[in-house]
């Protein structure tokens, strides 16, 4: 019965199972492993879809992702790519991602991508590396803690990299400028600061004269290491929402005495509060690894799509699994021995702009431990709305 039920749920929801295949073309089959959250199996109780013709919120993100996925796929079909590709669910409760690796369901894969994060991360990672299959981390913001691993490919850049674009757009624009990093006590936020430290003081050296000023109790050490006479530069060196907002409201009043720009952290864009009438006034830039005006070809017709096939509005994380499977299944089926070797030609064949670099945790490992996009978006939020200011 379960099974019956999933079958008729993912015809629902436009997922047409864990094998959806492309096979027009000539060349050899790609063989795609796509790895999202879509938790079907806490969907079911005694075998009995618990949730109607709808589907949890919970599991959306996971299942919007496969939905822009599969339109990735019709639209290789058309281009003459043959693929065959597999829907697997990351926080199934019986196939596992544990499972399907001892079993050797993924052995004949040649490109993994998922929108996993954590152990998830790790588990596919290391397969990856021992079976040395491409792993496309499509989502998540951060490394999971994986070395020596040149298997291992991150699209969303970690904190450290958006802190090195802080870095770099302030040394282009604001190299004169009263620069202070304001933070809170916090494990995350004494990494943050660290980053910062050691971007700028590449030979001891610093490059950039930044103050580094603790705001636990209260703001009034912002309000003193302001300068009438210069520029001031407000790093915001926390991820936190309740901190990013108590310092926006400090800044608001001092803004008629003092020239101030505010730069927030990669999250910042999420905080709702920011964009209340209340803060409007602070221009805020923030960091961003993935930006889509939607204005381009492929995602108009994403959205046409979308609402022919789903009765719905394409989301960033549809965009992102579009984006994900169009890019690197197209890659991987022109270069199946040499992937990494190209994987900065994918940049501006979709909507987003990438920069692929080797990372190495120390500089002497023979191996980097993974490839990131080093490509940031600086984002400026004006009176509620973001809009795109610069590159790295």
């Amino acid at each position: 019965m379960k099974n019956l039920v999933l079958a008729v749920l993912l015809l629902l929801t436009g997922v047409s199972g864990v094998d959806a295949q492309a096979t027009l073309g000539v060349q050899k089959q790609v063989q795609i492993a796509i790895f999202a959250p879509l938790y079907l199996d806490s969907a079911f109780d005694g075998g009995y879809y618990k949730y109607g013709k709808g589907f949890p919120k919970y599991a959306l993100p996971g299942l919007e992702f496969v939905h822009g996925a599969q339109v990735a796929l019709d639209s290789l079909a058309l281009e003459g790519v043959s693929i065959k590709a597999y829907i697997f669910d990351s926080k199934a409760e019986n196939n596992t991602i544990t499972w399907l690796i001892a079993n050797k369901q993924l052995d004949s894969m040649h490109i993994i991508i998922g929108a996993v994060k954590d152990a998830e991360i790790i588990q596919l990672a290391n397969f990856a590396k021992n079976k040395n299959i491409p792993f496309i981390s499509a989502t998540a913001p951060n490394d999971g803690g994986v070395t020596s691993n040149p298997f291992f490919v991150m699209v969303n850049a970690t904190l450290k990299a958006h802190c090195e674009a802080i870095h770099s757009y302030l040394l282009v624009n604001n190299g004169d400028d009263n620069i202070c990093l304001v933070r809170k006590k916090g494990v995350q936020e004494d990494k943050i600061a660290d980053y910062f430290k050691k971007i700028n003081l590449p030979d001891g050296k610093p490059l950039l004269n930044i103050a580094y000023v603790s705001a636990d109790t209260s703001y009034a050490a912002v309000a003193n290491m302001l300068d009438s006479t210069k520029n001031n530069i407000i790093i915001g060196g926390s991820l936190n929402d309740e901190f990013a907002i108590g310092l926006v409201k400090t800044l608001l009043p001092l803004k008629a005495t003092y020239p101030i720009q505010l730069i927030g952290m990669p999250n910042w864009y999420t905080m709702h509060e920011l964009k209340k009438t209340t803060v409007k006034d602070v221009d805020i830039l923030y960091t961003s690894a993935y930006y889509n005006a939607k204005v381009d070809r492929y995602s108009k017709k994403i959205q046409q799509l979308f609402t022919k096939k789903f009765k719905g509005t394409a989301t960033d994380m549809s965009f992102k699994g579009f984006e994900a499977i169009f890019l690197f299944a197209k890659l991987i089926n022109k270069y199946p021995d040499d992937f990494i070797s190209h994987l900065n030609e994918i940049t501006k064949q979709a909507f987003g702009e990438y920069n692929f670099k080797p990372v190495y945790a120390k500089k002497d490992n023979p191996l980097p431990d993974y490839f990131e996009n080093k490509h940031v978006y600086f984002m400026k939020l004006i009176n509620g709305k973001s809009v795109r200011v610069w590159d790295k």
